[in-house]
């Protein structure tokens, strides 16, 4: 699993708007990197729009947040337009990132079927995670103001 002082591993996945999002383009800048099992679920939703209503205070800090789950870009967009989700939604489909991070969940629901642990990561100006936390289990949320106190820092 990704650590803290470790580099953040490489991101560019499609977001919900179809375009490309690139970590490597948000160098110099902090990045809460928040992996997330399913769109349109409960503990996710509340997740999600937690970041939103955070992001005003997260800009002040010179950061920016970006969700990550293996649902496709047409379900991640339905679910940011379903909840007024500010910030990009990234489609993992191919579980690259949940696994370079280390945070991939096998047997999820269904035998086979794997998804991203809920994570949340700070990945600072300089490239390595300065904040990093994984839950035990799906239903966890993260200590969303140790997030914001962090990127306040």
């Amino acid at each position: 699993m990704t650590s803290v002082g470790d580099a953040a591993p490489a991101l560019s996945l499609t977001a919900h708007d179809r375009s490309t999002w690139s970590l490597a383009d948000h160098a110099g800048q902090r990045v809460v990197v928040a992996f997330y099992p399913a769109a349109f679920t409960g503990v996710c939703t509340k997740e999600m729009c937690t970041f939103t209503e955070a992001m005003a205070t997260l800009g002040e800090a010179n950061a920016t947040v970006v969700g990550i789950s293996v649902d496709a870009p047409f379900s991640n967009a339905a679910f940011a337009d379903a909840n007024g989700i500010g910030f990009p939604l990234l489609s993992d489909v191919h579980r690259e990132a949940c696994t370079a991070w280390g945070v991939a969940l096998d047997d999820f629901v269904i035998p086979g079927y794997t998804v991203s642990q809920r994570a949340v990561f700070v990945v600072e100006a300089d490239g390595t995670v300065g904040w990093a936390w994984v839950a035990e289990n799906p239903g966890q949320e993260p200590d969303y103001d140790a997030v914001i106190a962090h990127c306040a820092q």
